[in-house]
C-alpha cells in the first residue's frame, strides 16, 4: 500500500528545490522499494495568488492524510507589503499547528571538504555536530500580536507543558549522543526565560539525571557558537532564539543551502510508523536568485533523508541519501554560495548526487 508524501514547494527558490530533492526521492524510493507517493499541493504566496489563503482546506487535508511533508520555502517581496494582512508566512505557522508540530530539529555539521566555505577559522570547525532543538508552536510568533498608529504589541508567552515536552524531546535525544544538553534563555530579563529555565531543571534533574546541563543566556550562546562550536552537542531553545541562532551557525557548516530541519510532532502518529513531521530546509525563499537554477539543493535533499528515517522507518534509505550528497561534494561538488570556481546549478549538483545513488 502507498505512503503518501505531500509536497509544498512554495515560492521562490521553493519550487526549484523541491523538484531536485523529488528526483532523489524516486530514486531511493525505487532503490528501497519504499512504495511513497508524491503529492503537490499549494502554500504561502502560490496559494495567495491562486485561492487567497496561503494554507488552502484542500492542502491543510493532504497534509493531515499524508506520512510526512516535505515544504520548499515560503514568503517574498511581492507579498510582503505590510498593507497585507494576508501574509505567506502565516500559512506555514498555521500549518505546524494544525499538525501539532512542536519540536524543530536542525543538525548542524561542519564537513572537511567545505571548512573553506566558512568564515571561520578551519581549526575551531574540526568536530562540529550540534543538535539545535527549537520550540516550535510557542513564544512571540504565535503570541497576541496588535498595530496601532503609534505602537505595536507583540507578546511573548509560554506555559508550562509546551516547555516540558520539548525539552523531553531535546533531553531525549542528548541522551542518545554525547549526554550533554545546552538550554538558551534569557532569563536576567525575560520572566518566560524564568519559567524555561525552572523548567528545564526540574525536567531533566526528575527524567534525565544522566544529562549534564548547562545554562547560557541567548547573547553568550551567539558568542560561543562562533568562538568554541565543537563544545555543544544538543542545545534546546524558545521559538525566535532558536531560529536566529540556527541561521548564525549556518555559517559553520558554509551556508544556509546546506542545512536540513525536521518540524516534529507526538511520536509514533505517522501511518509510516515514525513521528508526524514536515520536513524542508532552514534557508528561505531567496527570491533574488529564484529562477535562475543556481539555488543549491542540498539542504532539501538532506531534508529528504530526515523525512525517511523520522516518519518514514526508511533509516536505510536515509543513509544512502546522505552518503550520496557528501560523496559528492567530497569529489568538488559545489554551488555558488559555497564556491566561485565553476559552480554546478541546481539541475547539474543534483545530477552529481543522483550519481553517487
Amino acid at each position: 500500500m502507498a505512503r503518501i508524501v505531500a509536497v509544498l514547494p512554495g515560492d521562490g527558490i521553493g519550487p526549484e528545490v523541491t523538484a531536485a530533492a523529488l528526483r532523489v526521492l524516486e530514486r531511493v524510493n525505487q532503490q528501497e522499494s519504499l512504495q511513497l507517493d508524491f503529492i503537490e499541493a499549494l502554500i504561502g504566496g502560490a496559494a495567495i495568488d491562486a485561492c487567497g489563503d496561503p494554507l488552502p482546506p484542500a492542502t491543510e487535508e493532504l497534509c493531515h492524510q499524508s506520512t510526512a511533508v516535505l515544504l520548499g520555502a515560503v514568503g517574498g517581496p511581492k507579498w510582503s507589503d505590510p498593507a497585507n494582512k494576508v501574509r505567506p508566512e502565516q500559512g506555514l505557522l498555521r500549518l505546524r499547528r494544525a499538525m501539532g508540530l512542536f519540536c524543530n530539529l536542525r543538525p548542524v555539521r561542519t564537513h572537511p571538504a567545505l571548512q573553506h566555505a566558512s568564515p571561520l577559522k578551519s581549526d575551531l570547525l574540526a568536530g562540529v555536530d550540534i543538535l539545535v532543538v527549537r520550540e516550535l508552536t510557542g513564544g512571540i510568533y504565535f503570541g497576541r500580536k496588535e498595530r496601532h498608529a503609534d505602537y505595536a504589541i507583540d507578546e511573548c508567552r509560554y506555559e508550562t507543558q509546551e516547555i516540558q515536552r520539548v525539552v523531553r524531546a531535546a533531553a531525549a535525544l542528548a541522551m542518545q549522543r554525547e549526554r550533554r544538553l545546552t538550554s538558551v534563555d534569557k532569563s536576567n530579563v525575560l520572566e518566560t526565560s524564568r519559567l524555561w529555565r525552572e523548567v528545564v531543571n526540574s525536567v531533566c534533574a526528575e527524567e534525565f539525571p544522566e544529562l549534564e546541563v548547562e545554562h547560557l543566556l541567548v547573547d553568550a550562546a551567539a558568542m560561543h557558537l562562533l568562538s568554541r562550536p565543537a563544545s555543544f552537542d544538543v542545545l534546546v531553545t524558545e521559538n525566535m532564539f532558536g531560529d536566529i541562532l540556527t541561521d548564525e551557525a549556518s555559517m559553520l557548516a558554509g551556508s544556509l543551502g546546506l542545512l536540513p530541519s525536521a518540524s516534529l510532532g507526538e511520536q509514533a502518529s505517522s501511518p509510516g510508523g515514525g513521528t508526524v513531521g514536515l520536513y524542508e530546509p532552514i534557508h528561505g525563499s531567496a527570491p533574488d536568485i529564484a529562477g535562475q537554477g543556481i539555488a543549491n539543493p542540498c539542504g532539501t535533499i538532506l531534508s529528504a533523508a530526515m523525512m525517511l528515517r523520522h516518519s518514514l522507518n526508511a533509516d536505510a534509505g536515509a543513509k544512502r541519501i546522505e552518503s550520496a550528497v557528501y560523496a559528492a561534494l567530497d569529489k568538488g561538488a559545489r554551488t555558488a554560495d559555497i564556491s566561485t570556481a565553476t559552480p554546478l546549478d541546481t539541475n547539474a549538483m543534483t545530477e552529481a548526487i543522483l550519481a553517487e545513488l
